[in-house]
């Protein structure tokens, strides 16, 4: 029978051990309630994503977009704010709000700065598509 070395058996561990939920991952809501209710956070920022995607495929580019940010900004705003979120916390609370926070803002404000018709124009924006070939 061989032995075992002194770093021990290749097999994983039964129990996993070291890993913790991120603060603030439990249920917003008590666990008598539905699980929608319970995770209402995440069903907002995800209901807000949807109706987004809705408005963008029935034509309006823009305000679809700008939807779509805002929800990341409404995720990055709950994150902060409450101290459960449940599924929203995926990481530490610094984490989540400024990777939220962050993307939200940029997907926002160069939904505001596409073409045609920008509300606000970006000077490396256009210079790099005129570079490319595609602006004037």
């Amino acid at each position: 029978m061989a032995t075992h070395s002194a770093r021990g058996s290749r097999r994983p561990p039964e129990k996993t051990t070291g890993t913790y939920p991120p603060e603030g991952s439990a249920a917003a809501a008590s666990s008598e309630q539905p699980v929608p209710v319970r995770q209402w956070p995440m069903v907002a920022v995800m209901t807000t994503v949807a109706v987004g995607l809705a408005v963008t495929v029935l034509g309006a580019f823009r305000p679809g977009v700008v939807t779509i940010g805002a929800a990341l900004l409404l995720g990055s705003v709950l994150r902060l704010a409450l101290p459960d979120v449940g599924l929203l916390a995926v990481r530490s609370r610094y984490t989540d709000v400024t990777l939220m926070g962050v993307l939200g803002l940029a997907i926002v404000l160069l939904a505001l700065a596409a073409q045609p018709n920008p509300v606000f124009t970006v000077p490396l924006l256009s210079d790099l598509t005129s570079f490319l070939g595609h602006g004037g």
